[in-house]
């Protein structure tokens, strides 16, 4: 098991990151502070959790499909990446896509962390790259099935 250490900011021990079920895939993450997302607009809404992963590990930070179902709020870099270096306050930048104010209160989840083992890669230049079924189609070329 791979351990990740993580930091509350003070005050905010009840916002620690928790699945709701064991076999659930990410972490949910809880807003620290109230706030209004205004209509077409993105917020950075701050989440207490500082955390220190491991060399070839990144947290990805998704949003909620049932805030995105219900309310239209999605997330504007979605998913977003916290690298391992990285030892700042996760912040998640939430976009209210809807047509009116939606409020944010503290310890709402807004968001879905899962952490992601990396894989090694090494990106090498090559002269011609294999021919392939898609070729180079793009945005939408293997059409609606």
């Amino acid at each position: 098991m791979v351990q990740v250490k993580i930091n509350m900011l003070a005050g905010c021990g009840d916002l620690i990151p928790k699945k709701a079920h064991e076999d659930d895939a990410a972490f949910d993450l809880r807003s620290r502070v109230d706030a209004v997302l205004p209509p077409r607009r993105s917020v950075l809404i701050p989440t207490g959790v500082f955390m220190e992963l491991p060399a070839g590990y990144e947290a990805q930070v998704r949003p909620r499909s049932g805030l995105a179902l219900k309310h239209d709020i999605m997330l504007t870099n979605s998913p977003g990446t916290v690298d391992a270096g990285y030892r700042g306050e996760i912040g998640v930048i939430m976009y209210n896509g809807g047509t009116e104010d939606f409020t944010v209160s503290r310890g709402d989840r807004i968001a879905q962390m899962v952490i992601a083992e990396l894989p090694e890669v090494e990106l090498v230049t090559a002269d011609e790259l294999s021919a392939s079924d898609r070729g180079e189609g793009g945005f939408g070329s293997t059409g609606k099935k």
